[in-house]
């Protein structure tokens, strides 16, 4: 069992997959096997595109190769030789990133069912807390770079293990299935391919980006199938959150400020704990929100989850139109909310603390990130469940 373990976390089980893949190190980053063959040619007979910090984003690929610059103490740089599994897995990492969560979330709420988001926001928060915390108590590293390539930089401070993509692919994946299930009439089999496919591209995305081993990704995948068989008999008990009483707001928002501030340190700084710190407030705001609907009666809205409805309701073109219109209402709406706390956030405490503005350093201060991410966050939780959908009803798109 050990040694299975070992080779699991191996470095070299991940660069193989990349290079299976299509991704390999540029052939000028130094000798041994990390390099490409005489036979595969030299950076100028390949004809690469050089991308550096001062020349981002020039020229175009040629001969089907690319040289990107990569996240790395030094510019890592690579070749590119299957651009369907470069654009696809690119793809499937950012479906683990915040640009996913602001936008499909939302989206749920908006215009599939306000229940089902309900469950998947507050299952969503629990594990990705867990998940986030257990990173920087096993502080086990990330592949080690030789062999593997790494495409991402913001995250390359933090720990490996567990991935909380895999975990994050997984919860929303299947949280959706499980409690689907009981409200719509549809085949099993094809809803549990698509939460198979869907996980299972995320998970794949963290080995092609270099940013996990496969341990680390098992362990994220097994960590949240226990959290969700763990809980999954509280799940009921979401439903009701909303009728809750006038002081659960209070507790919606001094816990999970509480377990922000509280974050386990590191010894060098990385972005988890703003992460976390962005995940708690986010969902402190919805269920918030889901408070504030139901308090003061915005929305009308069973207590219980609804019979189970015997056909999804088709898409046509006017469905389509409207939930387009609602998702562009609602994120203009929500982008400019968060500008707007942000902004006002951190003026406020650059301000109390005496720091300069735009201090960027600063902004990594313990009393000073995790106030300013709350707020933010918290804002954009309330705007997404509370003053979106008023909009959208007072401009006529419900």
């Amino acid at each position: 069992m050990a040694e299975l373990l070992r080779s699991l976390q191996d470095s070299q089980l991940v660069a193989r997959f990349q290079r299976r893949c299509g991704l390999f190190p540029a052939p000028d980053e130094g000798p041994g096997e990390n390099a490409l063959g005489p036979a595969e040619g030299s950076a100028r007979t390949l004809g690469l595109e050089h991308l550096t910090a001062n020349h981002k984003g020039t020229g175009g690929p040629a001969n089907g190769l690319r040289r990107v610059a990569a996240p790395q103490a030094y510019v890592q740089k690579y070749v590119v030789k299957n651009y369907f599994y470069y654009y696809l897995f690119r793809f499937s990492a950012a479906m683990g990133q915040e640009v996913f969560y602001i936008t499909f979330l939302p989206f749920t709420h908006w215009n599939i069912d306000t229940y089902l988001s309900k469950r998947l926001v507050i299952v969503w928060v629990l594990v990705m807390y867990i998940g986030q915390v257990a990173k920087d108590i096993l502080k086990w590293p990330r592949p080690l770079s030789p062999p593997v390539v790494k495409l991402e930089k913001r995250v390359i401070m933090e720990y490996g293990m567990p991935s909380t993509h895999a975990m994050a692919a997984t919860t929303i994946s299947f949280t959706l299935l499980i409690s689907s299930m009981d409200r719509y009439q549809y085949p099993f089999v094809f809803g549990l391919m698509l939460a198979v496919l869907f996980s299972t591209l995320v998970c794949l995305s963290r080995l092609y980006t270099g940013m996990h081993t496969v341990l680390d990704v098992l362990g994220g995948v097994l960590m949240t199938a226990v959290l969700i068989v763990l809980t999954y008999p509280a799940w009921t008990l979401i439903d009701r959150l909303d009728s809750a009483s006038p002081l659960f707001p209070v507790c919606a928002i001094v816990v999970p400020f509480f377990l922000s501030y509280n974050y386990p340190m590191s010894e060098c700084y990385s972005p988890t704990r703003a992460d976390t710190t962005t995940i708690l407030a986010s969902g402190a705001g919805m269920i918030i929100g889901f408070w504030i609907n139901h308090f003061f009666q915005l929305v009308s809205e069973p207590a219980e989850s609804l019979p189970v409805v015997q056909n999804i309701p088709p898409l046509t073109m006017d469905v389509l139109v409207s939930s387009l219109a609602r998702f562009v209402v609602g994120i203009a709406l929500t982008l400019l909310v968060r500008q707007l706390a942000r902004t006002l956030s951190l003026q406020v405490l650059y301000s109390w603390f005496k720091v300069v503005t735009r201090n960027k350093e600063a902004r990594r201060r313990l009393e000073i990130e995790v106030p300013y991410k709350f707020v933010t966050y918290t804002s954009v939780g309330i705007c997404a469940t509370t003053f979106v959908p008023m909009l959208h009803r007072f401009l006529g798109l419900l």
